[in-house]
């Protein structure tokens, strides 16, 4: 117990700065997807602090970052649009819809984890993984492409001249900070993003350089600042928006959307800081948790979200390792709202691109390319339809398609390999050992390999060494059945489990003198729930 509380409070500190960086990249973060939703920065910034202290707090996988993010802003846009033009002339009711359907995502998201659906991100396999890190890396670089423009008469324009190579140098330079002072064993123990950060602002501010800061950015974008108050609880949500069937067909579709999207998200997020830290996450409680935070946010006027990808591997990288860490993010990321946002809006975005510049390349799976070659083919084409469906759609099209691809794969590898070995017997009975798995894509291949007119008049079907998987395999036995008896022929079938000799007897009492019970039947059961 000792060691225990030893190692923790020796990991305060790692978790306490890791908790001060991420704070500092959250604010452009969350400022940015508000604007891509067509919100109020405070909205997306309360919603970073809401959502990272309570799953951060009660979710499954301690040091995992959650809060706006961008795959949610996408889908929210639409929403507010439409929400607003629901209301009178005049009435912008976008932001009221938006609130309600983010307590709904919430809803959805909890009664997944109460019916423990987050374990079935299991079933993701590891190519479709892999794509989802890949694309993500990818979309988080191209949304940081935007901070290279700037506002010239109303419209948004790629920099040009000493204002690129400026922007390019201190980007270089966090970057270079953060790649070099691993390397130097001398170096603080402060996290390398953090310092890098810190160095740049400093240049900025004390060489009064004419560079984009946070605060430009949000004033660029038609906010007003960072300065803001505590979170209200949103009564005119229960004024504003009309609680009937309309409004719930509205938005239930957005909030089944965005739930899905967040969990997905959320849960393959967990999955790869599991292997960064060769640790192990509850995907059942983290469900749970995502669905109370975005209930609480919706009520206090947040925008909504889910785990960032970007920001968790800053915090691991950093050090960041249980939940003090995104606790201290949140609270920090409070009081920059409520105190410190002067400062915070003299930070240079060059620096906070440069951070996440460096999050792409820590997150991208370089080894892809390596192993692209190597594996199989059907593999290699999820890994990069996945890839581009993240950057193209968006995660949960990219993720369903993947495992959809995946499964379908399997399936027709699995339909071939279906095999029947045949040999008569002194007493002339025909014998068909079966060997490989019987499901819906190999009934065909199996009922190709017996000769029910030339077959003599006694036929056994061993299946010792196949497994009946599913529904649609009992119902190609029913039949085989029925086509050697409508022939005049008697047929034997051994080697059953047991749970398919009784649906089969169920479906038809006449089979209980066709299958033989044996004590060596394999013990199996199957997806199957009821025969003709």
């Amino acid at each position: 117990m000792t060691e225990f509380v030893r190692k923790r409070v020796a990991n305060a500190k790692n978790d306490i700065l890791s908790g001060l960086t991420v704070a500092l990249a959250l604010v452009p973060e969350a400022v940015a997807f508000a604007f891509v939703a067509g919100v109020d920065p405070l909205v997306g910034l309360y919603a970073a602090f809401m959502i990272g202290l309570i799953t951060s707090v009660f979710g499954g996988r301690p040091g995992m970052i959650s809060g706006a993010t961008g795959a949610l802003a996408v889908v929210m846009v639409n929403l507010v649009a439409e929400g607003n033009a629901m209301g009178a002339e005049g009435e912008q009711l976008g932001l009221y819809y938006l609130f309600a359907t983010v307590i709904l995502m919430g809803i959805i998201q909890m009664l997944a984890g109460v019916l423990k659906l987050g374990k079935f991100v299991r079933l993701i396999p590891h190519p479709v993984m892999m794509g989802f890190v890949n694309g993500l890396a990818i979309v988080i670089f191209l949304s940081q492409l935007g901070m290279f423009k700037e506002f010239v008469g109303g419209e948004k324009v790629w920099m040009q001249g000493s204002e690129l190579f400026l922007m390019l140098g201190l980007v270089g330079l966090t970057m270079l900070i953060m790649w070099g002072l691993p390397k130097i064993k001398a170096t603080s123990k402060l996290p390398e993003a953090l310092i890098g950060i810190l160095v740049v602002s400093a240049i900025v501010i004390f060489g009064k350089l004419d560079v984009a800061t946070v605060g430009s950015f949000i004033r660029d974008g038609g906010g007003e600042g960072l300065k803001g108050g505590l979170p209200q609880f949103q009564f005119d949500i229960f004024n504003k928006v009309p609680m009937n069937f309309e409004t719930l067909k509205f938005i239930g579709p957005y909030a089944l959307i965005l739930a899905a999207i967040g969990l997905i998200e959320s849960l393959m997020t967990l999955n790869l800081i599991d292997e960064l830290t060769e640790t192990r996450g509850n995907s059942n409680r983290e469900c749970l948790a995502q669905g109370g935070a975005n209930i609480i946010t919706g009520l206090f006027g947040g925008m909504g979200g889910c785990a960032m990808i970007g920001q968790s591997i800053i915090n691991i990288k950093g050090g960041g390792r249980t939940r003090l860490s995104g606790i201290v993010a949140a609270v920090t990321l409070l009081m920059f709202i409520l105190f410190a946002s002067g400062l915070i809006e003299q930070v240079p975005i060059a620096a906070l691109v440069g951070v996440m510049f460096m999050v792409v390349i820590g997150t991208f799976a370089w080894s892809s390319f390596r192993i692209l070659n190597k594996i199989p083919l059907t593999d290699a084409i999820v890994l990069i339809a996945v890839s581009s469906l993240t950057v193209f759609f968006d995660l949960a099209v990219a993720v369903i398609a993947g495992v959809i691809m995946s499964a379908l794969a399997f399936a027709w590898e699995n339909a071939k390999k279906i095999r029947a070995r045949k040999h008569i017997r002194e007493d002339g009975t025909k014998v068909y050992e079966i060997w490989g798995p019987l499901f819906f894509g190999s009934i065909q291949a199996f009922n190709s390999k017996f000769d029910v007119t030339n077959d003599p008049e006694n036929v056994e079907i061993d299946f010792i060494e196949s497994r009946v998987s599913d529904h649609s395999a009992l119902e190609a036995i029913f039949n085989l059945v029925g086509k050697y008896e409508e022939a005049g022929k008697k047929v034997r079938i051994k080697h059953l489990s047991e749970e398919c000799q009784a649906l089969m007897i169920k479906a038809s009492p006449r089979l209980a003198n066709v299958i033989e019970h044996d004590i060596d039947d394999p013990r199996y059961h199957v997806m199957a729930k009821a025969m003709k």
